[in-house]
């Protein structure tokens, strides 16, 4: 069995749209990805079908999900069902660092 060893420092950041940044890593039943987001970044609504673990690293957010806002510092922990529409929206002028799992795996996320 051949197992891969990743080094996180090499892989880029992708620009998302303006404000939010990502890296990502895919197995395959799991994704983790992580989110830099910008304070002023346009959030935006959205669903998918994957559960999601969000774990704030710094900064503040006040994450929405259908309706309910949880704000969330470093070490704040959520999780965001299947299918529920939610965003983030930053708190302050500190950059939001979030790491995120994702389970079923999100290949476009590889």
């Amino acid at each position: 069995m051949h197992i891969p060893k990743i080094d996180w420092n090499a892989i880029p950041w992708t620009a998302v749209r303006p404000g939010v940044d990502r890296k990502g890593f895919t197995g395959d039943g799991a994704t983790i990805a992580l989110h830099r987001l910008m304070p002023g970044h346009e959030p935006r609504p959205h669903k998918h079908p994957n559960e999601q673990i969000v774990w704030i690293m710094s900064g503040t957010i006040d994450f929405h999900i259908e309706g309910e806002v949880h704000r969330l510092g470093p070490g704040g922990l959520l999780v965001v069902p299947p299918n529920a529409m939610h965003h983030g929206v930053v708190v302050g002028d500190e950059p939001v660092m979030n790491l995120d799992v994702f389970t079923p795996a999100r290949p476009e996320y590889a």
